[in-house]
C-alpha cells in the first residue's frame, strides 16, 4: 500500500504566515524567561484577582524562592512537586525550579492517596509547594514519601490588601489549618522566600536536560512520567507560537491548571514571549471566569469543552464584548461539532481553534488552522516539522487515506521517554515514531479527525465501534446535553461486547423508558444496528478528571463493579 502521509498533504493547505520547518533557538526556559524580563520589566506577567505581577517583580520573585530551594538542598535535576492551583505562588514556582537546575512535575489535587505516594515516590520528588486548602492531602502520605520539605502557599497571597482583608472577614477566601510533619520542613510560602536575596539565579542547564517530568493519566496501570526535555517543550513552544501567530501583546485567559500539561504549556509559552495571563485558581467557577473576561478583555481564551458548554449556558457570558478576542481554543477531550456554531455565534466567526496533543509530545502536535480553514470535528493538521501516519492497531499496517487508524507521531516535541521504564517507552516509541493510542482518520486535505481511543474501542461480534463517532451523533439529540459511551462484557457472546451509553440530560426532560425508547429510535435512524446500545443509563453527572475531560476508564470500573 503506498504511503499517504510520506507527501505531507496537510502542507499544501498551511496558513500563509507557517512554513513547513522552523528554526530552533538553543535558549532554554529560564533563559527566555530572562529575555522577556529585559525586554518588557514593566509589563504585567500575571494578574491575580486584580492585583498585577509585573515580569520584574516576577523576576525578583522568583529568585528569591529559588535562593530558598538551592537553601534546602535542591540540586540540579531534583524533582519539586507542584501541588496548587492557579495562584501566583505556582506561577512563581515553575519559574524559580528552572531557575534552580530542577524539574517540576504537577500534582493533581485529584489524586487519592495511593496516586499521589506513587508519583511522589516514583519521582523522588525532593520538595513539595502545596496550599494550605490541600495540605492535608500531602500530610496523608508524608509518612510514606522521601521529600524533605513542604512548601506552603494561601488563596490569598498575593490578593489586594482590601480584597485579601475583607474576604478573610466574610469567609469567602478559602483557607485551612497546617501543623507540623514528623521528618519534614513544612514553611509558609511567604516566609520561605521573605529573608532570600533577590539577587540573579541561574544554574547552568542543557537542551537536553530535564524540564518536566509530568505524569501520564494511568489508564492501563500506575501513572507514567513523562521525561520532557528543556529541548522537547522549548521546540514545541515555537512550534505553537508560529502555528496559533501568537504575539507578545497577548492576554490569556484559561481555566486549565498549571499541573496539567495543558495549562502548563500555555503558562509556559506565555512567561517565555512576554505575554499576560489572567490566573484562574477555581476552573470550575465560570462565574468568576466570565467576570475575568469581561475585566481584562483578554485576546484569547482556552479552556476544555466541558467549561465552554458551561459559559454558554450562562447570558452573562452571552452579552460578553468579545470584539478584542482574536480566538478561542478547545483541547484536552474532543468539542462536539455541532456545538461550534453555537459557541461562534457568541464569540464571532472562524474564531473558535481545536487543537490535540498529549502529554509525551510537551504538547502540541496538531492544530485546525488560525486564519484558514477549521473543519468542524478536526483537530486540524501537524505543526512544522511534525509528521503523522495512522497504523491498522490489528495489523500494523498504514491505513488508507480515509480510513481510520492509530496516530503515530515524529517531531522535535517528543519526550525523551516514560522514567524509568524502558520497556513501557520501546512499547510507545518504535523507530522515533510515538504511538498515541488515538485513532484517527485523515482526509484529502489532510485534516485528521480523532474517532477513538484505541482501547476505547468496542468489539460487537467482530464489528468495530468507535464510541467517539457514536457520542456525536447521540449529541445532536435536542434532549441531550453530555454523553459518554464505553464497551461493556457481552454475557452472551463470550468475547464480544455490548455498547453502553451513559446520558445527561438537558434539564426538563424526564428520565424514563419513553425517553429510552425514543433515543434508541433516533440511533435506530441514524446508524448502523451493532452500534446502537444495549445499555442507556441516564446520570446526573459524569466522571471527570480535573481539567474536565470525561473519564471513561471509571466509568467503565463502574460497570465491572455492578458485574460482579
Amino acid at each position: 500500500m503506498s504511503d499517504v502521509y510520506a507527501g505531507k498533504p496537510w502542507l499544501q493547505n498551511y496558513d500563509e504566515h507557517v512554513p513547513p520547518t522552523l528554526q530552533y533557538e538553543e535558549k532554554t526556559f529560564a533563559e527566555k524567561f530572562l529575555e522577556m524580563v529585559e525586554r518588557y520589566p514593566d509589563k504585567a506577567c500575571i494578574i491575580y484577582m486584580g492585583h498585577t505581577i509585573t515580569y520584574r517583580q516576577m523576576d525578583r520573585l522568583s529568585n528569591q524562592l529559588a535562593a530558598y530551594l538551592i537553601a534546602q538542598g535542591l540540586k540540579p535535576d531534583d524533582v519539586v512537586g507542584m501541588h496548587m492551583p492557579n495562584i501566583p505562588a505556582h506561577y512563581i514556582g515553575v519559574v524559580a525550579v528552572q531557575k534552580a537546575g530542577g524539574v517540576s512535575t504537577g500534582l493533581s489535587p485529584l489524586l487519592t492517596a495511593h496516586e499521589m505516594e506513587h508519583q511522589l515516590t516514583d519521582s523522588g520528588t525532593k520538595i513539595v509547594m502545596t496550599t494550605d486548602i490541600l495540605f492535608e492531602k500531602i500530610a496523608e502520605v508524608a509518612d510514606k514519601s522521601a521529600f524533605s520539605t513542604v512548601v506552603v502557599s494561601a488563596i490569598s497571597d498575593f490578593m489586594p490588601t482590601a480584597l485579601r482583608v475583607l474576604g478573610k472577614l466574610a469567609k469567602k477566601i478559602p483557607s485551612a489549618e497546617t501543623g507540623p510533619l514528623a521528618g519534614k520542613k513544612v514553611v509558609r510560602f511567604l516566609e520561605a522566600i521573605r529573608d532570600m536575596p533577590d539577587e540573579p539565579v541561574l544554574v547552568k542547564r542543557s537542551m537536553d536536560d530535564l524540564i518536566f517530568l509530568m505524569y501520564t493519566g494511568g489508564t492501563t496501570g500506575p501513572s507514567k512520567g513523562a521525561m520532557l526535555t528543556q529541548r522537547s517543550y522549548m521546540d514545541n513552544r515555537l512550534q505553537t507560537l508560529a502555528w496559533l501567530d501568537l504575539k507578545t501583546d497577548e492576554v490569556a485567559v484559561s481555566a486549565f491548571p498549571l499541573f496539567h500539561i495543558a495549562g502548563l504549556a500555555l503558562g509556559g509559552f506565555s512567561m517565555t514571549n512576554g505575554a499576560t495571563q489572567v490566573c484562574v485558581p477555581d476552573p470550575r467557577d465560570t462565574h468568576r471566569l466570565v467576570s475575568f473576561i469581561k475585566k481584562h478583555k483578554p485576546t484569547i481564551v482556552v479552556n476544555v469543552p466541558t467549561v465552554f458548554y458551561q459559559l454558554m449556558k450562562q447570558e452573562s457570558f452571552k452579552k460578553l464584548d468579545f470584539s478584542g478576542i482574536k480566538f478561542c481554543l478547545s483541547a484536552a477531550a474532543p468539542f462536539p461539532p455541532e456545538s461550534i456554531g453555537e459557541l461562534e455565534s457568541v464569540v464571532g466567526e472562524n474564531r473558535f481553534i481545536e487543537l490535540y496533543g498529549m502529554t509525551e509530545t510537551s504538547p502540541v502536535t496538531c492544530c485546525n488552522p488560525r486564519y484558514g480553514k477549521k473543519k468542524p470535528g478536526s483537530i486540524g493538521m501537524p505543526l512544522s516539522d511534525t509528521e503523522f501516519k495512522l497504523v491498522d492497531p490489528e495489523t500494523g499496517q498504514l491505513a488508507a487515506q480515509g480510513e481510520p487508524g492509530e496516530i503515530a507521531v515524529r517531531g522535535p516535541q517528543l519526550m525523551k521517554g516514560y522514567y524509568d521504564k524502558p520497556e513501557e517507552t520501546a512499547n510507545a516509541v518504535r523507530d522515533g515514531w510515538m504511538y498515541t493510542g488515538d485513532v484517527a482518520y485523515m482526509d484529502e486535505d489532510g485534516y485528521f479527525y480523532i474517532v477513538d481511543r484505541v482501547k476505547d474501542m468496542v468489539n460487537v461480534s467482530g464489528f468495530k465501534v468507535f464510541t467517539r463517532e457514536l457520542d456525536d451523533v447521540i449529541a445532536k439529540h435536542p434532549d441531550v446535553d453530555l454523553v459518554a459511551s464505553i464497551g461493556v462484557p457481552d454475557p452472551d457472546r463470550p468475547g464480544s461486547e455490548r455498547v453502553a451509553a451513559f446520558i445527561i440530560l438537558k434539564p426538563g426532560v424526564e428520565k424514563g423508558e419513553a425517553e429510552k425508547e425514543e433515543l434508541l429510535q433516533y440511533l435506530r435512524d441514524n446508524v448502523a444496528p451493532y452500534k446502537v446500545p444495549k445499555v442507556i443509563e441516564f446520570v446526573d453527572q459524569l466522571p471527570q478528571s480535573g481539567v474536565g475531560k470525561i473519564l471513561k476508564r471509571e466509568l467503565r470500573d463502574m460497570v465491572k463493579e455492578k458485574l460482579r
